[in-house]
């Protein structure tokens, strides 16, 4: 069947076999956008490119201006009906798609192929808007090697030159390209509003957000995804202390968990300015972590991070509920390093300091849940402690069970929890606790983020995914200040100290591989993502400090962007100076018994004797004895021996020799 799909492929006219090729190369640059195009943009590429595949195949003449212009309106007026605008990102790159698929129902000339060519390359850039992932870049990589295969393909227009051909002149082209390439990649200075995915890049990313409703981090507990990687300097902390602390929501309206809002009359600034009460004790843990885009202002630290995280540009603020934020979303891959403390303990010693809506839940709001605290307030009065811990053993011992699948819950939230359903995940377990806690009197808030990780062993960094995402609850305690509480771990111990975790379904090649060999299965996934993390420190997070250290390393003492460009110029004038040189020394080196001759000829034209370059050195022995008899024997000779290196098996003299001999020939005057 192959060999049949060859035959026939191989008995195409070329213009045939050209156009169909570039239509092939044409749609792998467009796959990629599939994923967020229109549903109409995709259909309508895929049927254009097609038909002009039917209309090549056929012999059929190319449809008129009229179809042209009819599919041109129609596509600028479905544009402005899904995206509302012309402007912008994603209505951009869907008319681009469009009209490269167009402009092949108007490959007429050179140039319409021409056109095609260069609006495939950029339709091909376009899709690091959307992913800047290893995958894209191989997949583009592919992509770049096709165009320029039809790009060396269209300039050699005489005969049936091989497809093969094509390519490898093409690959060589980008090989050539390749040091080029790479020397802007390393040294061409990096300014941040030129770098970096645009911020639209990332709307609808999954992750955690800043409301907690049921349902909410269930649909990240079923997302295998990476939410960051963590390096630590020295041996980590135990899996039980590595809470990654995100939002914090406090204010609670009796169905809806949301983070403090500043009061009236009180600035942003003022808000976040308000003292954490944090002390830290022990040993500190260094961290560096490689945060994935998320859109958000989010820095995920490890608890407890008193110092800002440290990274080239960046700007953050602690707020008082120890989470930190940066001044803009994190839009493209963000590295920064921290120090921790999980030893350590925050907020005021007494409830003077404490604001009321910790203690806040609705009238009327889960009547049995607060029952439920009146009868713990009485089975265990006063000490706020025991009540707490009384809480925890009812979790534990009261039948309740942490699940994925708990169903819809009603209004009351707390209240199914606790008496009816007695399942949940986190958000359910950690919601209904911290009801319960304000029913007892004690402050109680909900704090998301990650918990855990997963050790590569490929490469030692931790891999916390979005299954990672979790939710637990602080309280406040006399003289204790605020205490971290994971009413999970009551219900489920191993989700907090080890690394039990409720698995979404696996894909069909991935469980066939798990299930043959569970362990290969693992090794391949630690070593993809080793691969991916490598892509993302040295490519993608390669940012101007890395740039200015390299310049350190060099030898300045304070690089800046401007020694950059310097040490660029410098490279570029050495590197055409060393072309230059090159094509010297190809010039000077090309063929030298060529080179010999012709000194030959320019030596006798001053004598009067004018010879083509196409004279041979026999012919040439002949004139000169012709025109200077027995004064140009010893000339004729050498002549003759020239002639017979070059022509002659047998030849004894070789051509170091010859130009030695030529410096002491007599010459006939």
């Amino acid at each position: 069947m192959l060999s049949d799909l060859r035959q026939r492929l191989a008995a195409l006219p070329r213009d045939t076999r050209d156009t169909l090729f570039l239509l092939v190369v044409i749609g792998w640059v467009v796959l990629p956008h599939v994923a967020h195009l229109p549903l109409w943009c995709s259909a309508l590429t895929a049927v254009v490119l097609v038909w002009r595949g039917t209309l090549a195949v056929r012999g059929k003449p190319l449809p008129n201006r009229l179809w042209m212009i009819l599919l041109i309106v129609l596509t600028l007026g479905a544009t402005l009906f899904t995206h509302r605008t012309l402007l912008g990102r994603d209505a951009g790159v869907t008319m681009i798609v469009v009209l490269l698929a167009l402009k092949t129902l108007e490959l007429r000339a050179k140039r319409d192929a021409f056109v095609v060519f260069f609006l495939g390359f950029f339709a091909m850039l376009t899709n690091f808007f959307f992913s800047q992932s290893l995958p894209v870049a191989a997949a583009m990589l592919v992509a770049l090697l096709g165009l320029l295969t039809a790009l060396v393909n269209a300039h050699m227009p005489a005969g049936r030159p091989s497809l093969r051909e094509a390519a490898l002149i093409g690959g060589r082209m980008a090989l050539l390209g390749a040091p080029i390439m790479a020397t802007l990649f390393v040294l061409f200075p990096r300014f941040a509003p030129l770098w970096g995915i645009p911020n639209d890049a990332l709307a609808g990313r999954s992750g955690l957000t800043s409301e907690m409703n049921v349902g909410t981090i269930a649909s990240l507990a079923l997302d295998s995804s990476i939410a960051l990687r963590v390096k630590f300097d020295g041996a980590p902390p135990a899996l039980a202390d590595l809470y990654f602390r995100g939002p914090v929501l406090s204010s609670f309206d009796g169905r809806t968990w949301r983070p403090l809002a500043p009061r009236p009359g009180v600035s942003f600034a003022e808000f976040l300015g308000v003292s954490s009460h944090l002390q830290v004790a022990g040993e500190p843990v260094r961290y560096e972590v490689t945060l994935e885009p998320n859109n958000r202002p989010w820095l995920l630290t490890l608890d407890a991070t008193p110092d800002a995280p440290m990274a080239p540009g960046l700007e953050s603020v602690m707020t008082n509920e120890l989470q930190w934020l940066s001044t803009r979303a994190v839009t493209d891959l963000l590295r920064y390093r921290a120090t921790a403390f999980t030893q350590f303990r925050h907020g005021p010693d007494t409830r003077n300091g404490l604001l009321p809506e910790y203690l806040y839940v609705p009238t009327g709001s889960n009547p049995r849940t607060a029952s439920l605290a009146a009868d713990i307030a009485r089975r265990v009065p006063g000490d706020k402690a025991q009540q707490v811990q009384y809480a925890l053993d009812l979790l534990a011992n009261g039948g309740y069970v942490y699940t994925l699948q708990p169903g819809t819950y009603g209004a009351d939230t707390a209240d199914e929890f606790w008496f009816d359903r007695k399942q949940g995940f986190c958000e359910h377990i950690s919601s209904a606790f911290a009801v319960l806690m304000r029913d007892l009197n004690i402050p109680a808030r909900v704090v998301t983020g990650y918990q855990g990780g997963e050790l590569n062993s490929v490469d030692g960094y931790w891999t916390v995914r979005q299954s990672d995402a979790h939710a637990w609850t602080e309280v406040w305690l006399a003289g204790r200040g605020w205490v971290r509480v994971d009413p999970t771990g009551a219900v489920m111990p191993g989700r907090v100290g080890s690394r039990q975790r409720l698995q979404a379904p696996e894909g069909l090649f991935a469980g066939a591989l798990g299930a043959v060999n569970p362990t290969l299965a693992a090794n391949l996934r630690a070593a993809w993502e080793a691969l991916n993390n490598s892509w993302n420190q040295w490519v993608l997070n390669y940012t101007q400090s890395k740039q200015l250290d390299l310049l350190k390393n060099l030898g300045f003492k304070s690089p800046s962007w401007e020694d950059l460009s310097y040490v660029l110029i410098a490279l570029v004038v050495f590197v055409s100076l060393a072309g230059a040189a090159w094509s010297y020394w190809e010039r000077v080196q090309h063929d030298p018994w060529l080179r010999m001759l012709s000194r030959v000829r320019r030596r006798l034209r001053h004598q009067g004797i004018e010879l083509p370059a196409s004279t041979p050195p026999r012919q040439i022995a002949q004139l000169v004895t012709t025109r200077f008899g027995a004064n140009a024997r010893a000339l004729a000779e050498w002549l003759l021996k020239l002639e017979a290196q070059r022509y002659s098996r047998g030849a004894r003299e070789d051509l170091a020799a010859l130009r030695r001999e030529y410096k002491n020939l007599a010459w006939p005057s």
